[in-house]
């Protein structure tokens, strides 16, 4: 890495938010270390050299925490001004119909490694003063999700951990972002197992758009921002007013398996 240069860590990064993100860096002077645990990242640190970046890619499964350990031990000695922890996953259907395995699989990404990875992070950043620490929350964290039951809360864990950390670091010189996209075209749906639901055949949000308005966040170090098309930041608004009651039903609107067959029926009308 080049020391002149600032370095950004992106955890997801093979595609989706977390590439569009990591891109975002490169093109603003940043050197990389990229993380995701598909066989595509290789691929997507070629591409993020080609926008000018030193790229180093850890391929590492975060669910264990041995994978954990890895990328922490490629950041070693190394001075890690941002890091951005995107990588996630989801899990459709009803509670009492998903594999418990699989259920516990979306905490130990989107809570557990995320705890893990922040632990190390915080603390170099803290002893230096310096550093941004940034969390891919959802607007999901902001409502009961019904046929997403565990993704939703474990999105809530991860918006109510970044603005405790906001607290704590306050003083510090070191800034926690929580930007927080809607439904965006990545290939989390299809790995959820979410295609045949209204969410998951509905219109959504451009990643570059929502990674571009992230990285601004970040680099004005605000602390919460909801990222996206107009349709999802008035969704955010709207989270604000509205009942649990009245989020939950319209949630479950929108991810309850087959509910995507009247978006189909639309189309052929």
């Amino acid at each position: 890495m080049d020391d002149n240069k600032p370095l950004a860590l992106v955890t997801g990064a093979s595609s989706g938010i977390g590439y569009e993100l990591a891109r975002q860096f490169a093109e603003h002077g940043y050197d990389l270390i990229v993380n995701a645990e598909d066989d595509r990242l290789d691929h997507a640190a070629q591409r993020l050299r080609e926008a000018g970046a030193e790229v180093r890619a850890v391929r590492a499964d975060l669910r264990d925490p041995s994978g954990v350990d890895h990328l922490v031990a490629a950041t070693t000695g190394l001075h890690v001004d941002v890091a951005a922890l995107n990588a996630g996953v989801g899990q459709g259907g009803a509670f009492v119909d998903t594999e418990l395995a699989d259920d516990l699989s979306v905490i130990d990404l989107n809570v557990t490694s995320t705890v893990r990875l922040a632990k190390p992070l915080l603390r170099d950043m803290a002893e230096r003063g310096e550093g941004s620490l940034v969390f891919t929350s959802s607007v999901a964290a902001t409502m009961p999700g019904p046929f997403q039951s565990v993704y939703n809360a474990s999105k809530s864990f991860v918006q109510s951990f970044a603005q405790a950390l906001q607290d704590e670091v306050k003083d510090s010189g070191v800034s926690v972002t929580a930007f927080l996209p809607g439904p965006t075209d990545t290939d989390f749906f299809r790995r959820a197992g979410m295609d045949d639901t209204k969410i998951g055949t509905d219109d959504k949000d451009d990643p570059a758009q929502v990674a571009e308005q992230a990285f601004e966040a970040v680099m004005k170090g605000r602390k919460k921002v909801v990222t996206g098309s107009l349709k999802t930041k008035l969704q955010g608004a709207a989270g604000k007013v509205l009942p649990d009651s009245a989020k939950a039903a319209a949630h479950r609107r929108m991810a309850e398996p087959g509910t995507g067959e009247e978006n189909a029926g639309a189309d052929r009308s």
